[in-house]
């Protein structure tokens, strides 16, 4: 009996522990969030991803799990831009469950609320920080590289390949790389990178569908000098300015011969005129008086951060980030990527989905631009341009080529999915499920 009392006795040890085990496993699993009145009504989970020699970059997500049927809705991967923008700013103010109360900051915390149009009502979503040093990712070595363009896909495709390791259940999903803004540089070097460790058998073999990009930075030249052109089709200039900026500057507006000072000019009283408009969105109105303006709410997301209950709530190490910031544009980046078109050609013969939607009052990346790297890419088209609509009013144009790309504009939106979430959740629902827009 003494023994049998004794093997009974580890027995019950051991799976104590593997109970504890359990418990720690999953302790990344977030319930309450500091703001929020009552349980989430969503499945969140935080945690952290070492990536590089010896796992000394430590990089921080926040995953929200499908609302409808996560055991086949679409993964996406989710890399807001900036460079260094938290991809926390997507999850709270662009297509997340959950916003900010619009209210003026009485210095406690921010309130949140549920909103009715999240993505993650058709799709699992991973909101990474990325590079390291964005938002509560970290780096334990000091003499860490500087990060580029050309240095995020790789730590990015290991990242995701661990986070699939400890979420075997997610393999067989649909992945989709998504993202906005400056993200459009180095999402299709991501995607190429995942693509081509598939190629070599690499285990577990990740199911890449495709990829979305908003508002995407993608040809510095084909971007920039679309601006002075939208903004004439916008009535911002006249015509008679925008013609002679045409003829003085021959359609380069970016990289100016000093000597061609009638070019030189005209640019400059073309920044006078557009100086007092939001570059983001141009109907947005001066947000000194309205709390309810966008760069106000933005700033909520750092007071709601920087709370020692929000820190502890998302389980975020202690003393790892001294401060958080959601668009951190001091640290040093390496812009080496001037167009990432030369990556698109790649991994449209690779026979990838894509989706690329523009807000059409954008001027930071006007729709201009992108469709003219679209057209770049030489592929015809086999749903020419017509609008889709909302309700039976129109909600955008879209028009669909032969390499699966989809192109979109959202009616009256702006440089992100924040200024039209119904319009842009019907496009996102829409697009994964196979459906035209």
């Amino acid at each position: 009996m003494g023994k049998e009392c004794y093997y009974l006795s580890w027995i019950l040890k051991f799976h104590l522990l593997l109970v504890l085990i359990q418990l720690v496993d999953s302790g990344s699993t977030i319930r309450f969030l500091p703001g929020f009145q009552g349980p989430l009504p969503f499945e969140l989970e935080t945690g952290y991803i070492g990536v590089g020699e010896a796992e000394k970059d430590q990089m921080f997500y926040y995953f929200i799990k499908s609302e409808s049927n996560p055991e086949k809705d679409p993964l996406l991967l989710w890399l807001s831009g900036g460079p260094f923008c938290s991809s926390f700013t997507a999850l709270i103010y662009e297509n997340g469950p959950i916003a900010f109360k619009a209210e003026e900051y009485n210095g406690s915390i921010p309130s949140l609320v549920s909103t009715t149009y999240a993505w993650t009502k058709v799709a699992s979503i991973l909101y990474l920080d990325q590079p390291v040093g964005t938002g509560f990712s970290y780096s334990r070595n000091p003499l860490a590289d500087i990060p580029s363009d050309t240095g995020v896909a790789k730590p990015v495709n290991e990242f995701l390949h661990k986070w699939l390791d400890k979420h075997p259940e997610f393999l067989s999903n649909p992945l989709y790389v998504a993202g906005n803004s400056y993200s459009g540089i180095v999402i299709p070097t991501i995607v190429q990178e995942i693509s081509n460790g598939n190629h070599l058998d690499s285990k577990p073999q990740i199911n890449l569908q495709g990829f979305v990009l908003g508002n995407p930075a993608t040809d510095t030249d084909i971007d920039l000098n679309s601006r002075i052109p939208f903004a004439h089709g916008k009535a911002l200039i006249s015509d008679e300015h925008y013609e002679s900026l045409k003829r003085s500057c021959q359609g380069n507006y970016i990289s100016v011969n000093p000597r061609n000072t009638k070019c030189l000019k005209l640019l400059e009283d073309f920044k006078k005129c557009v100086s007092g408009i939001s570059e983001e969105y141009i109907l947005k109105p001066d947000c000194m008086w309205l709390y309810s303006c966008m760069a106000n709410l933005h700033s909520l997301s750092e007071y709601w951060a920087n709370e020692k209950s929000v820190r502890k709530a998302l389980l975020v190490n202690e003393g790892t980030v001294r401060k958080w910031i959601r668009c951190n544009t001091e640290i040093a980046y390496n812009k080496d990527i001037r167009s990432s078109v030369p990556y698109h050609k790649y991994i449209s013969i690779e026979g990838y989905r894509s989706l690329v939607f523009s807000g059409d009052h954008d001027m930071l990346v006007p729709f201009l631009g992108t469709q003219a790297w679209i057209r770049s890419l030489n592929y015809s088209i086999v749903d020419d341009w017509r609008p889709w609509m909302v309700q039976n009013q129109v909600a955008g144009y879209t028009r669909t080529y032969a390499n699966k790309m989809t192109f979109a504009t959202v009616k009256g939106g702006g440089h992100t999915s924040e200024y039209k979430p119904v319009e842009t959740y019907i496009m996102i629902k829409r697009w994964l499920s196979g459906q035209p827009l």
